[in-house]
């Protein structure tokens, strides 16, 4: 046959149901679904269009005309996981403690609540989501996915497959299934092909259940380079002559889920070298970078940030990074490395990059040891890109000219997705970051040491060339790489 078209089960929904679709069994042996009938035409789905007997089979059994598509194996497997959970069983009410325990371990390793849990996993890291939420409301269950930084719903189930699948995620994550009282955290492996995906999950109990989420690593992912993260040429250089140093402190700053690791991983890759020993203290690893001694943090046994940090100095590295500076002791002992002859690279929760100086100083570490060590620092958000397959331009409001106009850019045309298949309508997908970055100079050190407010030293900044995540976020919106709003989602929202 001709090359079957790739489509997603999504595009057909409602699929049929009952009597009108194959039975369960013959979709999981056979991998194949109908997904959609009318009085002339069968359209079916297939793993693999290549399987000529199948093929021939379902045109005999239906005598009448089956266009066959090729869709995804991971997204069938999430329909039969969640088919497969509807058959379950649910837990008795008012059983003894042991009794209970040895139900919610049952029911969290019965094949259809197996099934269930390893769909959402599988398909979410299909999607590249970066979390996945789990939630149990009072009348149901909510499956959402964070993607491309913006939560949504992909299923709502039944209630009472709550507790099953809240005990099948609690033991994948060596957690206590009976503890719902208190939060817990853990971690689960998901190998899947050749990636091994590290979730970390976080248990809280809410008012009519409790809240699972699990945020998605995929270690064997090659991290990103500088150029495809946003940076331009010019901050690029930068970055290259800050990581070109042999002593020094160089910070990225950011809210939690801004790409603040990705951006130092990056950094990592692009300088590793046989003549630098480089070491990572990291919650968790995020990327596995061959060449780099990348260590885990467990505070379970001990292993914080700052009792590693105090170790790694004894293994004679070049470079340290910090997965993040979180208290005094880690920032005292980061500053310390970086005056005795190390480059450390860390991270900070910072609204800008100059706000990183008055973190520093809030965190007791003196103005005189700040204005030594810090060679640079740099801002991030992540903001989602304009789908290039149906990307247009359009006329910018009056308020957008303004807005544009008084940062001194052009009011030229802006750019917005129309919304099509590739981008499941959304006009949008992926995203890129925008930044804001300095490097350090003997006029900054002055007012950091005089201890300036940070108007002051932003203002020095300027003068210099630093341009803002505003700023920034406009060129690319100016340029067709993301929308307006979404720069002003991510810097003022």
């Amino acid at each position: 046959m001709s090359k079957a078209e790739r489509v997603t089960l999504s595009e057909f929904k409602p699929l049929p149901e009952n009597a009108e679709q194959y039975p369960l069994e013959y979709i999981e042996n056979n991998s194949v679904i109908k997904l959609r009938e009318t009085a002339g035409l069968i359209q079916v789905g297939v793993c693999d269009p290549q399987d000529e007997p199948l093929l021939e089979n379902l045109r005999l059994f239906h005598q009448k005309q089956v266009a066959f598509y090729q869709i995804d194996r991971s997204e069938l497997a999430g329909y039969l996981g969640e088919k497969l959970a509807n058959l379950g069983q649910h837990v008795p009410a008012g059983s003894p403690a042991d009794h209970e325990r040895l139900l919610l371990d049952k029911l969290a390793n019965d094949a259809p609540i197996v099934n269930l849990v390893n769909s959402i996993l599988i398909e979410a890291i299909r999607r590249q989501a970066s979390d996945i939420h789990i939630e149990c409301f009072a009348r149901e269950m909510v499956i959402r996915y964070r993607l491309d930084g913006v939560l949504q719903t992909v299923n709502r189930l039944e209630r009472e497959s709550f507790p099953a699948v809240a005990s099948r995620i609690k033991i994948m994550a060596n957690l206590n299934i009976m503890e719902r009282r208190l939060p817990q955290d853990g971690r689960i492996t998901v190998h899947l092909a050749e990636d091994a995906v590290d979730l970390r999950v976080s248990v809280v109990p809410i008012a009519d259940g409790e809240s699972f989420v699990l945020r998605l690593f995929n270690k064997k992912a090659s991290p990103l380079t500088l150029g495809e993260l946003g940076f331009s040429d010019q901050d690029r250089e930068l970055l290259d002559r800050i990581a070109g140093l042999r002593n020094g402190l160089m910070l990225i700053t950011g809210p939690t889920g801004s790409g603040k690791t990705t951006t130092l991983n990056a950094m990592l890759q692009h300088i590793r070298s046989d003549a630098l020993k480089i070491i990572t203290i990291e919650d968790p690893i995020e990327y596995l970078i061959e060449g780099v001694d990348q260590i885990q943090t467990n505070d379970r046994i001990g292993l914080s940030f700052d009792s590693l940090l105090r170790r790694v100095l004894r293994q004679d590295p070049n470079v340290i990074m910090v997965g993040e500076i979180r208290d005094t002791p880690t920032a005292e002992l980061a500053v310390r490395a970086a005056l005795t002859g190390h480059l450390v690279l860390s991270t900070l929760h910072t609204r800008d990059s100059v706000a990183a100086i008055t973190r520093l100083r809030d965190m007791q570490i003196e103005p005189y040891l700040i204005a030594a060590v810090l060679r640079g620092a740099a801002a991030q958000r992540l903001v989602r890109r304009i789908c290039p397959a149906c990307r247009q331009k359009v006329r910018p409001t009056r308020a957008q000219r303004e807005t544009l106009s008084a940062l001194g850019l052009p009011a030229g045309s802006l750019y917005q997705g129309k919304g099509c298949k590739a981008c499941q309508g959304s006009g949008l997908r992926g995203r890129v970051a925008i930044f804001e970055i300095f490097e350090g100079c003997d006029e900054l050190e002055g007012l950091i040491v005089q201890g300036r407010r940070d108007a002051e030293l932003r203002e020095l900044l300027a003068g210099r060339g630093m341009k803002s995540l505003t700023l920034d976020g406009y060129q690319k919106a100016l340029d067709g790489v993301t929308t307006f709003e979404e720069v002003q989602r991510a810097v003022t929202g």
